[in-house]
């Protein structure tokens, strides 16, 4: 896997690692909100809660944009194309792994039978 493509699977997965993050993601995948409607369910300070956004923000999850005094977020869900990529990658190859094993049992089985 190439550097950049390393470092874009880091960072979703850092984007990804905290549970308000993963909320505001699953929030923002019915449309797009503004910063006082993403932050009303957590009991945080606001200032906290715009740091999970800057996080989702620098990974490519999200966008923002200001129109006046608001800014809203919409998802970009693109950059979880890599991690998607990754995990079907790690499937297969543990499915893979876990057929051997098995073969590699039922050739055991066989010969002590």
């Amino acid at each position: 896997m190439p550097n950049q493509q390393v470092s874009q699977l880091d960072r979703v997965f850092h984007g990804l690692a905290d549970p308000t993050r993963r909320a505001v993601l699953k929030r923002l995948s019915t449309g797009p909100a503004p910063v006082t409607e993403l932050a009303n369910p957590f009991n945080m300070s606001l200032p906290s809660f715009l740091q999970h956004l800057d996080v989702l923000e620098e990974c490519g999850l999200v966008k923002s944009r200001k129109a006046g005094r608001v800014r809203t977020y919409q998802l970009t869900p693109q950059p979880l194309q890599v991690a998607e990529n990754w995990l079907e990658q790690q499937r297969s190859l543990w499915s893979r792994r876990l057929d051997q094993l098995d073969s590699y049992l039922s050739d055991l089985k066989e010969q002590n039978s």
